[in-house]
């Protein structure tokens, strides 16, 4: 597998989610579709580091990344639940004012 390779699929991969994240109007679907982004983005380091200089630097700091990213999406969706429970809907339009 080439570099060019794996950028064509990291291109692939984010361009569904920025087509999901535009296109939805559910927080969860938005939130799936910049998930797919930030692993898109992810996968194109991780290529880059590994073809260009393969110690395993790179991919330690992706793991950071990753986890990061884990703890990230966790808290989106605990204020998706939480929107869901105290409005009874979770349309992106019905989240603009998040103090009530």
């Amino acid at each position: 597998m080439t570099l060019q390779t794996v950028l064509l699929v990291a291109a692939a991969l984010f361009a569904v989610g920025l087509y999901g994240a535009i296109s939805q109007q559910v927080v969860v679907m938005v939130m799936m579709g910049l998930e797919l982004m930030l692993n898109a983005v992810i996968l194109a380091a991780g290529a880059f580091w590994w073809f260009l200089s393969p110690t395993p630097d790179g991919q330690v700091l992706l793991l950071v990344v990753i986890t990061a990213m884990t703890v990230e999406m966790a808290m989106g969706f605990a204020v998706a639940t939480l929107l869901h429970r105290s409005r009874q809907s979770d349309m992106t339009d019905m989240a603009t004012d998040l103090s009530r």
